[in-house]
């Protein structure tokens, strides 16, 4: 975005107030997942996108008919300054989402390491890992889905979640010639104490 350039946005007011106390938390989850940046309590601003329109629509017609107030406006940032500051605001807020992925992610890749160095390479521990592995997958793209200006932890991230699916490539290759009783490969035990 160039310094003269200004974007589209909504403001979002919703208050939830008269209406039963569940919707709070629908309204609240919804707009997070979107990646509402807050102004004050109950207001908060979002990049004027197709998408984002559609949902922001759905959701305050929800909010009203379930007996709540919430109103939308257009508006543009006069000021190129104040709408790169509000863009940082948002680039942090998933900076933050993305490093919490990255803080977890060990996690995940050691687990095929650990199982390797215990010599129980089994399909279980394949089927175990591919499962964590989406869940990954699942958070990052909701992530991205609300990283609207290409937050700079993104690439990082993305590259880590791969660089652990090419590691869990690699434990089932090793799962496929254990099962098959390649040369030098330990043999296939039962694995006990299986977390659950």
């Amino acid at each position: 975005m160039t310094s003269d350039a200004h974007l589209d946005w909504l403001l979002i007011s919703a208050s939830t107030a008269t209406a039963a106390g569940t919707l709070r938390v629908q309204v609240w989850r919804r707009l997070r997942s979107l990646g509402a940046l807050y102004l004050q309590q109950s207001v908060c601003l979002l990049p004027a996108r197709p998408e984002v329109r559609t949902q922001v629509r759905r959701l305050t017609d929800r909010i009203r008919h379930q007996g709540g107030t919430a109103r939308t406006l257009s508006m543009a940032f006069t000021d190129s300054a104040e709408e790169r500051a509000v863009i940082a605001e948002f680039n942090a807020a998933r900076d933050a989402e993305y490093a919490e992925v990255l803080q977890r992610l060990p996690e995940l890749r050691r687990e095929p390491a650990d199982e390797r160095a215990r010599g129980n390479i089994t399909y279980a521990e394949v089927e175990e890992s591919e499962a964590d592995l989406e869940r990954f997958r699942t958070w990052l793209a909701k992530i991205t889905a609300r990283d609207y200006f290409d937050a700079p932890g993104g690439p990082a991230v993305h590259a880590a979640i791969e660089q652990a699916a090419a590691e869990l490539a690699a434990f089932e290759e090793a799962a496929l010639h254990a099962e098959a009783g390649g040369p030098g490969q330990a043999p296939i035990r039962a694995r006990a104490g299986r977390r659950p």
